[in-house]
């Protein structure tokens, strides 16, 4: 049977594919849920709008997080935490903190979850942070961390 799938289904597809599925599936899982909807000709071309506006939609954000990416890329993040006299750091800099510095320096909105430590900063000096801004389109901030 072939269904118009109404939102993301993991396994499945996007919003708006066309795609074949048993019948079972479709009639006890993704039509009483909402899922999907049967695939005529008029829901098909409707399809196919929905999938135009969310390629356009999703050319839209990659532009914008490439042209952030070539912002951030350019850019030093200066953090100040406790250290002791050897340069060690008393805990280490999290990715909250690095969020709030870039968006305090930059002017340039991170969220947390998208920032990438490979391995915790936990002394003085400069270190390189990757902060992810769309699934195909990341970003090396340089972090210079300061005793303070």
């Amino acid at each position: 049977m072939n269904v118009i799938l109404r939102s993301d289904v993991k396994g499945l597809g996007k919003r708006g594919d066309v795609v074949s599925v048993s019948d079972g599936h479709a009639r006890n899982f993704l039509l009483p849920r909402g899922l999907a909807i049967g695939a005529s000709d008029g829901a098909v071309a409707q399809a196919a709008a929905m999938r135009k506006a969310r390629d356009n939609k999703e050319r839209a954000s990659r532009e914008a997080a490439q042209s952030v990416a070539s912002r951030l890329g350019s850019a030093t993040v200066s953090v100040t935490a406790k250290a002791g006299n050897e340069g060690r750091l008393f805990g280490s800099v999290t990715t909250t903190d690095l969020a709030k510095a870039i968006a305090a320096q930059t002017g340039i909105e991170v969220d947390k979850r998208d920032i990438e430590i490979d391995t915790p900063i936990r002394t003085v000096g400069r270190h390189s942070v990757s902060v992810r801004l769309f699934h195909d389109v990341t970003s090396t901030v340089s972090v210079d961390v300061a005793a303070g």
